[in-house]
């Protein structure tokens, strides 16, 4: 019997589209992550496609990114963009916020969500300019 992937644990298919477009909710609503929205440009149809496609195969399904784009490359692929740690944070907040509407197991959403926030951080890009002391 071979192991579940967490594609398959989470409903497949169907529950990555609807985590994809809970995510992308968040973004579009929610005022604390307009830095991030921001950053996406006016429409969020691109995206949303290639999030879904990327997250397909990241979870252990059919890896359509890779079968459309070729290696994602994804730090790469995110240069064009300026992502600082509050870039990353709404990412990430968007992404949690997504996560726990989802039926699954504390633990996998545990583990699905520490892995997205070390690759969240691996995007960013800008140095942080330390504010000067009064």
């Amino acid at each position: 019997m071979t192991a579940q992937t967490p594609y398959e644990m989470i409903g497949g298919e169907k529950a990555v589209q609807g985590l994809v477009d809970r995510f992308y909710f968040f973004m579009d609503t929610l005022p604390e992550a307009s830095a991030v929205r921001a950053a996406h440009g006016s429409s969020l149809t691109s995206a949303r496609t290639k999030l879904f496609k990327y997250l397909s195969g990241w979870l252990g399904g059919p890896d359509l990114y890779v079968a459309e784009y070729g290696h994602p490359r994804l730090r790469q692929r995110h240069f064009p963009f300026k992502i600082g740690r509050q870039e990353r944070d709404e990412w990430m907040l968007c992404m949690t916020k997504a996560l726990q509407e989802m039926p699954m197991a504390d633990a996998l959403r545990q583990d699905l969500l520490s892995s997205l926030e070390q690759l969240a951080s691996h995007m960013i890009n800008q140095a942080e300019v330390a504010k000067e002391q009064p």
